[in-house]
């Protein structure tokens, strides 16, 4: 649990191009643990069932995903076929939040970039640094079509804490929706999370204090959703589970690719982000693809996992908010 009077710390990342240098920022709220209210399960609503397949790409609404893609280095990307499916899931979504991103090699994602783009899309990517108490250091980051949504440079801060009790401290970028004005585009600020397996309990009564303070920060920003590999259930969210009106995308469904683990999840506050259409699913790479299960593996241990907004601020632009009755091709 952070102890936000003494444990938890903010650093403002400050982007140049795609290289960051992390400064001090404002001392993290004080003694915020005290005044979080808890909800109980009960009071989190239904949640609808799954869609596995999302539907093109259009104006009314955006598609937010989460992907571990499992050692992400130059091995990978050095498998054409492996790359392509990368790279076609990718262009099935708006924004997508990548863990484990584990190569040293700068040029990486630049590569993966370039894959992404090949048929004349317009990905751009926002990157962290390499994180980890050990010899073996990820990075987060975020792929997003630059054509639809656009990030603020100066919004992109990891969360650290001088306890250390988070393996890989959150990456944490605002964004918005383009081509619609100001004062409707939605925005929301994403949050970029790949627990510990055997840290679980520890990091997740930690990521309750996360979420809080990116609600609290200087952007002001209602909508925050924190995206990525939990390594739990929604089930066992711990303390970040029993945040006031905390809601998630993904129940009752196995998110690793073997089928076996419900590992992925996109968390936000229901009452906050009523942007969400409630439509969610996960990406399912054999039924998608083709491919047998070890093809499936070569990409990854994880499948994506998504969930649906509206394009404008609080679903202001019209009823998108029902589920069709089958998944849109």
């Amino acid at each position: 649990m952070f102890t936000r009077s003494s444990s938890l710390a903010v650093f403002l990342v400050l982007a140049f191009g795609h290289c960051f240098v992390g400064c001090n920022a404002e001392q993290a709220l004080q003694e915020l643990s005290k005044q979080i209210p808890r909800q109980k399960a009960a009071d989190r609503g239904v949640v609808p069932p799954p869609m596995s397949v999302p539907a093109a790409n259009h104006g009314d609404t955006v598609k937010i995903a989460s992907f571990n893609i499992q050692v992400f280095g130059t091995s990978k990307i050095g498998k054409p076929q492996v790359m392509n499916v990368l790279a076609a899931v990718v262009r099935r979504f708006d924004v997508v939040a990548i863990q484990e991103i584990r190569s040293k090699d700068t040029t990486l994602l630049p590569r993966f970039i370039e894959m992404i783009n090949a048929e004349g899309a317009q990905y751009d990517y926002v990157i962290g640094p390499r994180l980890g108490r050990t010899s073996s250091k990820e990075q987060y980051a975020f792929v997003f079509d630059a054509s639809r949504i656009a990030y603020d440079p100066q919004s992109i801060y990891t969360a650290h804490d001088s306890a250390d009790l988070l393996h890989r401290e959150p990456l944490v970028t605002r964004f918005s929706v383009r081509g619609l004005p100001a004062r409707q585009a939605f925005t929301f600020t994403l949050v970029n999370i790949h627990t510990d397996p055997d840290d679980t309990d520890v990091e997740l009564n930690a990521l309750d204090d996360v979420f809080v303070a990116v609600q609290r920060d200087a952007s002001g920003e209602d909508d925050v959703i924190l995206l990525g590999d939990l390594n739990v259930d929604e089930r066992h969210l711990g303390q970040l589970g029993g945040l006031p009106n905390i809601a998630w995308a993904v129940s009752g469904e196995k998110t690793n690719t073997r089928r076996t683990k419900s590992y992925d999840n996109i968390i936000f506050d229901r009452t906050a982000t009523r942007e969400y259409v409630g439509r969610w699913g996960v990406f399912d790479l054999t039924a998608e693809f083709g491919l047998t299960r070890d093809e499936a593996l070569e990409v990854s241990d994880h499948l994506p996992v998504w969930a649906e907004f509206s394009a404008y601020e609080a679903g202001v632009a019209g009823p998108v908010a029902t589920r069709p009755a089958t998944a849109p091709r």
